[in-house]
């Protein structure tokens, strides 16, 4: 995260434990529309720790947490891009 983002009240968002893990661990993230997209972990892998995809409900969306979910995604995407070989 750039800069004092870190102590912004709109870098963070209210996961259960095993959500918040992967997203940590940038194995999920969220897309434009809210969704859960996938990094380097299947659909069977999400079903083993017993979870779904969802959507994170938009009133909670600022264009601060908007702005620091796009700087996840990217970095899930550019994970996901070097694992592939694409990098």
């Amino acid at each position: 995260m750039p800069g004092n983002d870190i102590f912004n009240s709109n870098n963070g968002l209210l996961l259960c434990p095993n959500h918040d893990k992967l997203f940590d661990k940038i194995f999920i993230s969220f897309d434009e529309d809210n969704k859960i997209i996938l990094g380097n972990i299947s659909e069977e892998e999400l079903d083993t720790f017993g979870l779904q995809r969802f959507k994170l409900n938009k009133i909670y969306m600022t264009e601060d947490r908007k702005k620091n979910l796009r700087y996840h995604r990217n970095t899930l995407n550019l994970l996901n891009r070097i694992k592939s070989g694409d990098e």
